[in-house]
């Protein structure tokens, strides 16, 4: 780290014209990397060598937008300088593989929103069984439904807040109408869509809104799941910025499903609907990332069935047209 440490304090900078050598550029960014790299700027520990990559990107960029120079890159590409490159390619083959989390199917998710049902679930249960619905069927980031135990200011993904929250109703004719703000409870519950509209972004779109039909469902149901968080919540705020992951205590106490809340439900589903045992899924191959997955596979699964059974019925039309020609 001696060459890290004597380069200029933060708020400046010196340019190729600075005093800097090639060399000492090199050996700084890689006394950066492995500081980096084995867990002086992280929370402990040894990290990937794509962690490393993006930090460096990071410093690199912003660099480049104060003195229009890439130190660690060469100049008028993206690649890095064949230094720092061998040395993350030497790290990348020094990490374990990249563990596949599995998909699960609508089970998990509606076993936890049953468990809402009985007597004694808690609201943190309720909201947990309810976020579990809404994630599997609208595809959401475990952030944009949760916050993080600790450095939640760290989080870059916007969570949904009640403002984001747009109910439909159909009309005599069939036609979905948007139910206004101070739409009654019943007609929340009875929406036949909902829409969620995200802050930033989301597959690099920006304001991006998803949506979803009710599924006819009496309880297991995404609209209705959407429904009971918004009601739960207005009653005891009118802040239109809560996020959709706060709960309230009877006491009034305001609280928020966090993502290990989410992880340590959807494991404790996992095992007691015997994953293992029916589908050949370790529970440890189930995470957050396996609701969104799941329900991709779902989706991708009625699409496929739609396609197969118009497919079947136009091939059925030809072959009695031909009939009928004959």
């Amino acid at each position: 780290m001696d060459e890290w440490r004597r380069l200029p304090k933060p708020g400046r900078h010196t340019g190729t014209s600075g005093g800097v050598s090639f060399e000492e550029k090199c050996n700084a960014a890689l006394s950066f990397a492995a500081a980096i790299r084995y867990g002086w700027y992280t929370r402990g520990g040894r990290v990937r060598a794509g962690t490393v990559s993006q930090a460096l990107s990071a410093v690199n960029t912003t660099i480049a937008l104060d003195i229009n120079e890439q130190p660690f890159k060469v100049q008028g590409s993206k690649d890095f300088l064949p230094l720092i490159s061998q040395t993350l390619a030497g790290w990348a083959r020094e990490d374990p593989p990249t563990e596949k989390k599995m998909p699960v199917e609508a089970d998990i998710p509606e076993f936890l929103a049953e468990l809402g049902l009985e007597k004694e679930a808690t609201e943190l249960t309720k909201a947990v069984g309810d976020l579990s619905l809404m994630a599997f069927y609208f595809l959401l980031r475990v952030g944009e439904y949760t916050i993080k135990g600790r450095r939640n200011e760290s989080k870059q993904t916007v969570q949904f807040r009640i403002k984001d929250v747009t109910f439909f109703k159909k009309d005599g004719r069939g036609i979905l109408r948007m139910l206004p703000r101070n739409a009654s409870e019943e007609d929340i519950l009875s929406a036949d869509a909902v829409t969620l509209k995200l802050e930033n972004q989301k597959n690099g779109w920006k304001g991006v809104c998803v949506s979803h039909h009710s599924n006819g469902e009496e309880y297991n149901n995404p609209t209705k799941a959407v429904g009971r968080r918004y009601i739960h919540i207005k009653k005891f705020t009118a802040d239109p910025n809560t996020f959709l992951s706060a709960y309230f205590e009877e006491d009034g106490l305001r609280r928020d499903v966090k993502d290990s809340d989410m992880r340590t439900a959807l494991k404790v589903a996992a095992e007691a609907l015997d994953y293992v045992g029916t589908r050949g899924i370790p529970v440890d191959k189930i995470d957050t990332h396996s609701l969104r997955i799941g329900g991709c596979e779902e989706r991708l699964g009625a699409w496929r069935i739609e396609e197969l059974s118009r497919g079947a019925l136009e091939g059925d039309n030809q072959w009695r047209n031909s009939r009928r020609g004959q």
